[in-house]
């Protein structure tokens, strides 16, 4: 299995999982997450049983939910047991120790927030809507008004997502990125010959996060589009593939 973490947070159990090290079969090859895209439900159940302990984590307090594309914020402040019943969110934050915050992606940009002064561990999913409506700083905001955080003690890391180069978008949602961001943020990017309209999801996640005065940031600036032996892409493949882990745990 292979798996990134953050130099930075030796004492945070957490990975940014790609797609080796699993037991799904083609087109969900290996190490697939998502038990709702027609893989076989004990081979997903074997995969997150692989990550957890892999991440050294408790599988058995693992904490989701069903993403949805929108900003809502899942706030985790006493031990719930899986149960398979996931709420409707797009992020998650929480205090509790020994309790796995997880999420699932496929081109869509993973934040993961650290505040190690309040022990404070936040999950987000980004795809283009969540990205124009905030979803990076709305993490932020939740995690300042429920445990205190300051702006200056969080820190943030960008993981894998499809690039700018690989991602052209409709004149809507180059509309609406504009509207959030503002045209001179330069987050849609126009091809010179053709005009087409590139979101680039990197840039634009992290400047909502410095918007919100966060500066410990790192984006990973790895394209899951460009490397589908390593991560899954919902773009380059075609809708037809699986969805790597991000796990945390305090």
């Amino acid at each position: 299995m292979t798996f990134y973490r953050n130099e930075d947070w030796p004492e945070l159990r957490h990975g940014i999982f790609t797609r080796r090290g699993g037991v799904s079969e083609a087109p969900w090859r290996s190490l697939n997450m998502g038990a709702s895209i027609g893989d076989d439900l004990a081979a997903v159940q074997e995969n997150h049983a692989r990550v957890y302990r892999a991440a050294d984590v408790n599988g058995e307090r693992a904490i989701s939910c069903w993403l949805v594309h929108s900003v809502d914020t899942l706030v985790v402040t006493e031990c719930r047991r899986r149960n398979g019943n996931l709420q409707r969110a797009d992020a998650i934050i929480s205090d509790q120790i020994d309790t796995p915050l997880v999420m699932r992606y496929a081109d869509c940009v993973p934040l993961l927030y650290y505040d190690r002064a309040k022990r404070v561990i936040g999950l987000g999913h980004a795809g283009w809507r969540g990205t124009v409506k905030g979803m990076a700083s709305n993490v932020v905001h939740m995690m300042q008004k429920t445990f205190g955080c300051r702006s200056a003690d969080i820190e943030v890391v960008i993981g894998p997502a499809i690039s700018r180069r690989n991602y052209r978008v409709g004149e809507e949602v180059a509309s609406q990125a504009d509207a959030y961001f503002g045209e001179k943020a330069r987050v849609i990017w126009r091809d010179p010959v053709d005009g087409s309209p590139y979101f680039d999801l990197w840039r634009a996640n992290r400047l909502d996060l410095e918007r919100s005065g966060l500066r410990k940031i790192k984006v990973l600036e790895i394209c899951t589009h460009d490397n589908t032996d390593d991560f899954y892409s919902h773009r380059a493949e075609k809708g037809v593939t699986g969805r790597f882990a991000v796990v945390m745990s305090l």
